[in-house]
């Protein structure tokens, strides 16, 4: 192919498309401070590479415009470093860090696989690298845009693309588990059924399984080993070559039913690993200027993935805003969670800093203002817990509201001042720094971890199946299976009282002021067997398991979301205070110190607005209730309660909701 060489401009970095009397044209950018001679690698639909050297321009940028492009070409870099440390190795071919679509998996599952990604090779790799796509970006959107649903309105619902739909029957069977299954009306249907208003997506961008699972013949499920940001993972979807347009239709979908779509993100580390580990991006780029290491070149690993992507660096942080910017302006993402979100923060030494220039940056593009932020607030580094840290706009995953409500609920352990705090919206991590409480994101499971029916029915985690001797996963999970391990052969006395207990922690999450999020099969029962750390099942372990369909769990579940946008104040976001909240005995006294340290007492009410009293009992046997004055009807409890004239007797452990008829 005879392609013509054009004046090139430094940014944009990645590759940018222009037409041009019926031609495409495409100007490549690329940072290395690494490199003293970087030549772009084109690659026709034969395999042919033609290499083109790049100019170096302002900042380190390298870069060159090349005409008669042709969607569908692939491409990458071969840097030749500037000194021994640089680790550039101009025979192995380097991925885009900004490519916008990715083809090729490399195959690491053995040593001799992997040395084809070794620096110090000195064989050619091209063939076996994974090469950046062009594609072609243009979208008819049909009008839309985000949809910018207030936080206080907000119901998140957790799910994994593939496994949410892999085993819906009643879905094309040539679309399950893709980005088309979940914007099918069938599934879209189910979800404004059950009443969510967010969907959070477990990692789509373009991913590799880690070496060690590919040693043992495993997959990556979570997706949580990214290598590159800006491209859409083609496993999900049902044709590698359109995986971007499926992607966008199924946005495009959700939104026309109200649904936002939030992405689970991964800018704490990259696939690259360990130094040592096969290289395909970054490290072969500019290490220095990408990873967090020693003066003597050690990397950090804050992360336990081997890596952590050094976002102090300007280089680094523009990578990141400007992979935010391409999923909210041409992909019309709602919103970002941030796994491991402490490595957001770290700044000079390494320590977090609520306000490091990243934040700032974030804050200062328009089209990123109103979109959601979720922080995991944490990561495995020296001062990695910061929950309750970040900055006004970001909400954080609030992992005391998991364990507190377990523990009040399983435990029993009669704690009600952690209960009240966390029902409250959990002033005590939030309210100090003028935050708001839908930025306590309230959540009893999440992918990492039990599900909720595995939540009442194990005591210990049973990871075996991941191979690495049930050592992995969570040991301290709060959980209790209520008198028998398992899920299979459960006597019936058993299964009704676990059915309870979810129930229970159920109505907490939903009717708790903060922001609620549902772990994916958890309205209708999933389990995992107990596998607590499902990251590497991507089978019948992990997929959500549909012909187990609990009916009464989630008609339970969807009334509690219908009911909790009838309260008022759980949609105003506000602090709960002596002005619309009354913390009451079973007497229907006001709390007095002495109540709220009796642990043996394990009942309470709340009185909201003098309209809504939530009954709370979380022993197991009769619990005769005082209620306050009014006009009271059951709206929803979980368990036979007694309701006659100011008395109430719930005979088991409940929450229960009443309405004041005359408010």
């Amino acid at each position: 192919m005879l392609y013509e060489i054009n004046a090139s401009q430094p940014f944009p970095l990645g590759c940018s498309i222009y037409h041009k009397e019926g031609k495409i044209i495409a100007n490549f950018a690329l940072f290395s401070s690494a490199a003293k001679r970087v030549q772009l690698c084109l690659f026709d639909e034969n395999e042919q590479e033609t290499r083109f050297d790049m100019q170096l321009c302002e900042g380190n940028v390298w870069c060159v415009t090349v005409g008669n492009i042709v969607y569908g070409m692939q491409y990458g870099y071969r840097l030749y470093g500037k000194d021994e440390d640089s680790l550039c190795n101009p025979n192995k071919l380097m991925l885009d860090p900004y490519a916008k679509a990715v083809v090729g998996k490399p195959d690491l599952s053995s040593s001799e696989k992997c040395s084809w990604f070794d620096l110090t090779d000195c064989r050619d790799n091209a063939s076996l690298a994974p090469k950046a796509l062009i594609v072609d970006c243009t979208f008819d959107w049909q009008g839309d845009q985000c949809l910018a649903t207030p936080w206080q309105d907000t119901i998140i619902y957790e799910l994994n693309v593939k496994g949410f739909t892999q085993l819906r029957e009643d879905l094309p069977e040539s679309i399950r588990g893709s980005y088309a299954a979940l914007g099918h009306s069938t599934m879209i249907d189910y979800l404004k059924d059950l009443g969510v208003t967010a969907v959070e997506l477990l990692p789509v961008n373009y991913q590799l399984d880690e070496v060690h699972l590919q040693e043992k013949g495993l997959h990556n499920y979570w997706g949580y080993n990214p290598l590159a940001m800006f491209a859409v993972e083609p496993k999900y979807a049902t044709s590698e070559l359109t995986a971007l347009t499926e992607f966008k239709q199924m946005v495009r979908s959700l939104h026309q039913a109200g649904i936002e779509v939030i992405l689970d993100v991964v800018f704490n580390h990259s696939a690259e690993s360990e130094k040592h580990f096969p290289t395909f991006s970054q490290r072969g780029i500019d290490d220095k200027t990408y990873y967090w290491q020693s003066s003597e070149g050690q990397y950090y690993n804050w992360t336990g993935c081997g890596n952590t992507l050094n976002l102090s660096h300007k280089v680094t942080r523009d990578w990141v805003v400007d992979c935010l910017r391409y999923w909210v302006e041409e992909c019309h993402i709602d919103g970002f969670r941030f796994d491991l979100g402490a490595v957001l923060g770290r700044e000079g030494e390494g320590g977090f800093n609520s306000q490091a220039q990243l934040f700032t940056d974030i804050m200062a593009v328009p089209s990123l203002q109103k979109c959601k932020f979720i922080a995991e607030p944490w990561d495995i580094g020296d001062f990695g817990y910061q929950v309750g840290n970040f900055p006004p706009f970001f909400a954080e995953w609030n992992d005391r509201f998991r364990d507190d409500m377990t523990k009040f609920w399983l435990w029993k352990n009669g704690e009600k001042g952690a209960f009240a705090q966390r029902l409250a919206g959990s002033s005590d991590i939030f309210q100090h720094t003028q935050r708001q409480p839908y930025c306590s994101i309230n959540f009893i499971t999440a992918h990492d971890g039990f599900t909720l029916r595995d939540l009442v029915s194990y005591n210990q985690k049973q990871n075996w199946a991941n191979g690495e001797e049930n050592r992995d996963g969570r040991n301290e999970n709060h959980s209790y299976d209520h008198g028998f391990e398992g899920v299979d052969n459960a006597p019936q006395e058993v299964e009704k009282a676990r059915l309870l207990s979810s129930i229970n922690l159920l109505t907490s999450l939903l009717l708790s002021n903060g922001t609620p999020m549902l772990l994916a099969g958890d309205e209708f029962g999933n389990s995992q067997w107990g596998n607590n750390n499902a990251y590497c099942q991507d089978n019948l372990t992990s997929w959500l398991k549909w012909e187990t369909f609990n009916q009464k769990l989630f008609s339970i579940t969807k009334q509690l979301i219908a009911l909790r946008k009838k309260i008022a104040l759980l949609g105003q976001s506000c602090w709960w205070n002596d002005d619309n909240i009354c913390w009451l005995n079973s007497q229907a006294q006001l709390m007095s110190v002495e109540n709220w340290h009796n642990a043996e007492d394990k009942a309470l009410q709340v009185l909201i607005e003098n309209e809504w009293l939530f009954l709370i009992n979380s022993k197991t046997e009769l619990q005769t209730f005082l209620l306050p004055r009014g006009n009271w009807e059951v709206m929803y409890c979980a368990t036979e309660v007694v309701l006659q004239e100011n008395i109430a007797e719930l005979n088991d452990v409940s929450f229960c909701v009443l309405r004041n008829l005359d408010s």
